[in-house]
């Protein structure tokens, strides 16, 4: 079956920028056609838990999180359909009881810290973006999103920061950049690759168009 939906797939370090190059990329594209997805959505349903054992969770693990769900999302994508993504909330993490209706796109941008990490999810990739961001821009990013958005305190950002998220970036984030068609530097805001990425998109969208 021809593919309706071509996925592009931006992975990182945490706070690397990837939500802002994708966010940026969409919206000055002005299109409809083209919609963002986050893996952080797909974080497994650890309802069940009570709020202590949950924040114990190593949400830099590709084992939290839910890439069946995810791969089986995409492909449902791919041929046309429409497919309800979880939300979730990072205050309390868990996900929430709504759910985020999505298809018909003719690209779908997805962006996320171990995209690259699991086989059967990249390969549903058409194209893989890696940014590559100096680890210590990522910790500024992140203590001020984390305590600003997520209303965390700046000792638990660093302690979570220590314990998981540097190990598993060098575990799991950097080694999968070989599998990336392209990587970025300078974070979210490097114009270059933006409208890089943008004229393919455009591309890719007259193409569709012309079907």
């Amino acid at each position: 079956m021809k593919k309706q939906t071509i996925i592009i797939g931006i992975a990182g370090p945490s706070a690397s920028g990837k939500s802002l190059l994708a966010n940026t990329i969409v919206d000055e594209l002005g299109s409809e056609k083209v919609a963002v997805i986050s893996e952080d959505s797909y974080y497994k349903n650890n309802n069940h838990l009570p709020f202590a054992e949950r924040e114990k969770i190593n949400f830099d693990h590709p084992e939290a999180f839910d890439h069946s769900l995810l791969c089986q999302h995409l492909e449902k994508l791919q041929q046309g359909e429409h497919v309800d993504i979880p939300i979730y909330s990072h205050t309390e993490h868990l996900r929430l009881d709504q759910t985020r209706s999505v298809g018909g796109y003719a690209i779908v941008v997805l962006e996320g810290i171990l995209l690259f990490s699991d086989e059967f999810l990249r390969e549903l990739m058409d194209i893989r973006i890696f940014m590559s961001t100096p680890l210590d821009i990522c910790l500024i990013r992140r203590l001020k999103r984390d305590i600003v958005v997520r209303q965390r305190s700046f000792d638990s950002v660093l302690e979570q920061y220590e314990t998981t998220v540097r190990p598993m970036y060098f575990q799991f984030i950097e080694p999968s950049s070989r599998f990336a068609d392209l990587i970025v530097p300078r974070g979210g805001e490097n114009r270059i690759a933006i409208e890089m990425i943008q004229a393919k998109m455009r591309e890719l969208l007259n193409i569709h168009a012309s079907k």
